[in-house]
């Protein structure tokens, strides 16, 4: 899904919001998740997940081309845990009781 596909959804669940109110919180929540994920900080969304962000040394690298060893800078990079109840969903389970009995 894109997101102008989560707009659309947003639209269709939503009778009394106009398609620009619409892209808007969309845009809204993307800007505030980047921002917080910038600080360093973690967005806890309850049953959904977690975002992160890995800290990264510098390190030796090699260029797969060449093969020659070229310096890879420190980096933060941000990542995504998958909560427990999206995972039972993705899965296929119609409840965590079934998924736990199995």
């Amino acid at each position: 899904m894109t997101k102008r596909g989560l707009i659309e959804e947003l639209l269709a669940r939503r009778q009394g919001v106009t398609h620009r109110d619409s892209e808007t919180i969309v845009n809204a929540m993307f800007e505030a998740m980047a921002e917080v994920l910038a600080r360093g900080q973690r967005i806890e969304i309850r049953g959904f997940g977690s975002f992160g962000v890995k800290e990264r040394q510098a390190r030796q690298g090699r260029n797969p081309k060449t093969g020659d060893t070229v310096e890879v800078a420190a980096k933060r990079i941000p990542f995504f845990r998958a909560g427990k109840d999206l995972r039972v969903e993705v899965n296929g389970a119609a409840d965590p009781a079934q998924q736990r009995s199995a």
